[in-house]
């Protein structure tokens, strides 16, 4: 068995700039090599098959993989092509080929026949040839000791006859590992910690080209979850940290739980390294204590980003985190923003936010986080001027991995300048929200969906007047081809206002379009209704869409060819007409942190006013 190690390494600073690190210890991570004795060499790779038995096979190979780099010495060489044998081998049984020769020759000669100290020519000839041999098919497939059918979906485990654990199916020694784990998971699920596999049978028979495959497994009794220990904490109360988890004392055990816990520490943003060990065995009372083994990461935290658009300037923020005030992962983060910079530079258009957000984890249940928020700000847009201060108090509950449900009062305070004046508001509201997002990854998502809903019912003082402000919002990814190389992504936003005659709205309560997340082309929130004597205001509903089609072109670079739309209306829905529309193409750089964005768009039935074309940088996909 070839041993895997994984490296790690903790950075001595933590600055960001634009979302990426610049500096710690990962320079010294990758640091080359020296070779004392280099031997290079040259190499004849032959692979006597095609498709998928072709790729694993040299996929699997050192000696193919690093052929543009000198062994260390010829010692290093026979080392890595007798690996080659082993990880071949493994790469044809994958594929369900057992009866497949190898043969790599260092100088002319057998690898496994050559001494260490052998003197081999500079550089060295080496020869590969493999010879898959026929594909073998399983024949008779059992599991012995499997756990019973159960009726509780949440335990429900796919069986590994859908894994390919079947007559007549290609004998891939992948889909024998695959069985293994489905057996052992299904008794996990249903509270056998321990199961294990305690014998594999495979004998192959070249004359019919068949296997036959017998698992047996040991269930091992049933547990329920132990105490819970924590180990590695330094600033963070360890008690917090086990109640934190969620797993409750006698509770039966469930995989899914643990997991469950793990995800609850990550989100606490406090963990370098987090690690749930549960112990070696179950004890005589029937109960599996578990250990959280813990790393913290530095105290505090602070970076800055920017964004830039040609139609909206320059735009630039910083922040400041403090991950853990009083030991329970409290965090406080200040954020600070200037943006709507031009050239030449006019300081009366700029953008201005300052803002502070407190959040307390753990605070009802281990999934509910209590949140509180003050902010004061100046924005500039092509429809009003807004100076303002708020404030927001509320709860955010994790129903579970996918789903957030939102609850906050809020209360602001505004003053707006447009083309009905100078208007002052004061608000106090109410807000809910729902969020399910399954995304692979949230920044680059590949596949999944995001759904946002939300409803804010309010009361504005000044004029006497409630009101209620809805939105809905669908994201859906679909990935295809080698590694997700291509990606379909699609967005829909739909919003509605109920309230008093459009004079005495907040103009932030009403909905613009417009922007590098909205419809591209067109300038941020430039998109609204035009009234009488041409006063342009937002308006009561909202509906956007997007379409994206995105491709990788190498590893790190990708391409984008986009689609947006959005309507704004007064009260009724306008005709396509006044649907505005943008398309443009876009590249993506993968900093490993998530895509660096440029987009370059177009409005394709612009107005008076509107751009030629926008130019959008920012991090991460549009959507």
């Amino acid at each position: 068995m070839v041993p895997l190690f994984l490296l790690g390494h903790q950075p001595a600073g933590a600055f960001e700039l634009f979302g990426i690190q610049l500096f710690g210890s990962q320079a010294d991570a990758d640091a080359d090599a020296v070779i004392a004795d280099p031997q290079l060499y040259t190499l004849d790779f032959q692979v006597r098959g095609e498709g998928d038995v072709e790729r694993a096979v040299r996929s699997a190979s050192a000696l193919l993989s690093d052929q543009n780099d000198p062994a260390s010495g010829a010692a290093g060489l026979l080392a890595k092509a007798r690996g080659d044998y082993r990880r071949i081998l493994a790469a044809l049984y994958a594929q369900g080929y057992y009866g497949g020769t190898i043969n790599i020759f260092v100088a002319g000669r057998e690898a496994t026949t050559l001494p260490p100290d052998v003197r081999l020519p500079d550089p060295a000839p080496v020869t590969v040839i493999v010879d898959p041999g026929p594909v073998f098919t399983f024949n008779r497939v059992a599991i012995a000791n499997r756990a019973p059918f159960t009726d509780d979906p949440r335990d429900q485990v796919g069986a590994p006859e859908d894994a390919g654990y079947g007559r007549g199916e290609v004998a891939r020694s992948s889909v024998v590992l695959r069985a293994e784990q489905l057996a052992l998971e299904a008794w996990r699920q249903q509270g056998h910690p321990k199961a294990e596999i305690i014998d594999r049978e495979v004998v192959a028979d070249h004359q019919t080209r068949t296997v036959d495959v017998l698992i047996r497994v040991s269930p091992g009794s049933r547990a329920s979850f132990g105490p819970v220990a924590v180990q590695g904490t330094e600033y963070m109360d360890p008690d917090f940290v086990a109640r934190q988890s969620g797993l409750t004392l006698g509770e039966e055990f469930d995989p899914d739980e643990v997991e469950r816990a793990r995800n609850r520490l990550s989100r606490l943003d406090v963990f370098r390294a987090l690690r749930l060990e549960e112990a070696p065995a179950i004890g005589a009372d029937g109960l599996l204590p578990y250990t959280i083994i813990v790393q913290e990461q530095a105290l505090r935290r602070f970076g800055v980003g920017a964004t830039y658009s040609t139609v909206d300037g320059l735009g630039v923020e910083g922040f400041w985190l403090h991950r853990n005030l009083f030991g329970q992962a409290e965090r406080l983060r200040l954020d600070a923003k200037i943006a709507g910079i031009g050239f030449p530079i006019e300081t009366e258009a700029f953008d201005y936010a300052f803002g502070g957000t407190f959040t307390k984890p753990g605070f009802w249940t281990p999934d509910t986080d209590l949140v509180a928020a003050i902010a004061a700000e100046r924005t500039v847009l092509p429809a009003f001027i807004e100076t303002s201060a708020s404030a927001r108090l509320g709860l955010n509950h994790f129903l579970s991995d996918e789903i957030t449900l939102e609850g906050a009062a809020t209360y602001k305070y505004a003053e707006f300048e447009d083309d009905f004046g100078i208007r002052t508001f004061s608000t106090a509201g109410l807000f809910g929200g729902f969020t399910f997002d399954n995304r692979d990854e949230p920044l680059d998502a590949t596949e999944g969906f995001f759904v946002n809903v939300t409803a804010e019912p309010y009361y504005e003082f000044i004029f006497g007047n409630p009101g209620l402000r809805a939105t809905a919002e669908a994201r859906t990814y679909f990935g295809f081809g080698d590694d997700g190389m291509f990606v379909l992504a699609a967005r829909v936003k739909a919003g509605a206002l109920l309230g008093p005659d459009l004079a005495e709205i907040p103009p932030d309560r009403l909905f613009f379009a417009g922007g590098g997340g909205s419809v591209r082309g067109y300038g941020f929130k430039s998109i609204g209704v035009e009234g009488p004597d041409g006063i342009v205001t937002g308006g009561r509903y909202l509906l956007e869409g997007s379409l994206e089609a995105r491709a990788k072109v190498t590893g790190d670079i990708g391409a984008v060819a986009f689609v947006d739309a959005g309507y704004v209306a007064a009260d009724t829905f306008p005709g396509i007409e006044d649907l505005r529309v943008g398309a443009g193409l876009g590249l993506r750089y993968d900093t490993g942190l998530g895509p660096l964005r440029l987009d370059v768009a177009i409005p394709l039935n612009k107005r008076d006013g509107d751009p030629d074309y926008a130019l959008y940088v920012g991090i991460g996909q549009a959507f």
